[in-house]
């Protein structure tokens, strides 16, 4: 989509959506819907640069002819971006030793106000002074938090690699640090909604009185949420990085109750079954009563083992960022589990990408 959007449309293409996923969901499923604003709403964009003469300018590839097309502006793109797209170009076309082999610029940015640049570079920046002072000098002419470069086996902190979000759900702020090149939402403004759908489930279906588990929980994103609505939540993801992100937004939202393991879908299943790890010697598993499971897949889905995992508790969060691999589980869970409520959400305005959610309950 090379940034435009096309707010006239923008219901059409939802409309189309949510079509599509109910086709794929068990027939007189009502789905609620969460919308994204129709522009303006990605805080995160990375763009490749090009050098003609004395111009350098941002660029993006057409998905079908595959031609670079050059890219000024991106309404897509949260405000602070779109805003600091054109007076960034200017200061490195106005400084050499910023656009010297330039290759490419990354955003991330943050409801709460921070922005992080990255500057990825074809040749090597870090014994260059020039370049150093070049990025202090950015830092305070526009607004920037932080500022990284990247060349070949090199990344130069100009103070932090992360910035810090701030999400209102439920009158309650929640504090995320969103790491570079690591995965957060794209989309703040849903990604709020999202976390208000899985806590109404919790609340509505759920006493509060069991534990939860939580598989992929990435940076701690759901079970930072929905750590209140229940006794205790243990957690699992297999990113390194991802596992320290979650560990520094527990201790930020102060949540005293989750507890976050580094471990794959698969052994955790196994961990279940029995299995002894050493991972889990600080932890009782059979202290546990879980209520519920969340889980959050990679678009692959889930395999084989976590597929039948899920189907042993009573209650399963599921959310999808694939509907096809969705229905594809579904086919098996809901032997056992019927679909209470299902939700989309509209995390990707103006593509075929599907964010959904489906809270099921055991049959009786």
């Amino acid at each position: 989509m090379l940034c435009q959007v096309f707010p006239e449309e923008y219901q059409t293409q939802l409309d189309h959506k949510v079509a599509r996923l109910q086709a794929l969901l068990p027939a007189q499923t009502e789905v609620r819907v969460f919308p994204s604003p129709p522009q303006h709403y990605r805080a995160r964009a990375e763009f490749r640069v090009w050098h003609e003469g004395d111009e350098s300018f941002y660029i993006m590839f057409d998905g079908d002819s595959k031609q670079k097309v050059r890219v000024d502006r991106c309404p897509m793109a949260i405000e602070a971006i779109d805003a600091l797209m054109p007076e960034l170009m200017a200061a490195i076309n106005a400084d050499a030793a910023l656009r010297h082999k330039l290759f490419q610029v990354d955003f991330l940015a943050t409801l709460s106000g921070e922005m992080l640049v990255t500057l990825i570079y074809r040749r090597p920046i870090e014994e260059d002074p020039a370049w150093s002072d070049s990025v202090a000098r950015l830092k305070t002419q526009l607004p920037i938090t932080h500022v990284i470069g990247r060349a070949r086996k090199q990344k130069v902190l100009k103070d932090s690699d992360y910035v810090v979000e701030r999400l209102t759900v439920d009158n309650k702020t929640f504090v995320y640090q969103q790491v570079e090149n690591s995965f957060t939402q794209p989309n703040a403004y849903v990604a709020q909604q999202m976390l208000g759908w899985a806590r109404g489930m919790a609340a509505n279906y759920l006493d509060g009185q069991g534990d939860l588990i939580e598989l992929y929980c990435g940076n701690g994103n759901f079970s930072i949420a929905l750590a209140d609505k229940f006794r205790r939540v243990l957690a699992t993801e297999i990113s390194k990085t991802s596992v320290a992100s979650a560990q520094f937004n527990i201790a930020a939202n102060q949540v005293e109750n989750l507890t976050i393991i580094k471990m794959a879908a698969e052994e955790v299943s196994e961990a279940l079954a029995g299995k002894a790890f050493n991972r889990l010697q600080a932890v009782d598993l059979a202290s546990y009563a879980f209520q519920a499971i969340l889980v959050d897949p990679p678009r692959a889905g889930l395999d084989d083992l976590t597929r039948h995992m899920v189907t042993e508790y009573e209650h399963i969060l599921y959310i999808s960022c694939n509907p096809e691999t969705l229905a594809r589980d579904l086919e098996s869970i809901l032997q056992t589990h019927d679909v209470l409520e299902a939700a989309l959400f509209d995390q990707f305005p103006y593509t075929h990408h599907i964010e959904s959610g489906v809270f099921l309950k055991r049959k009786a």
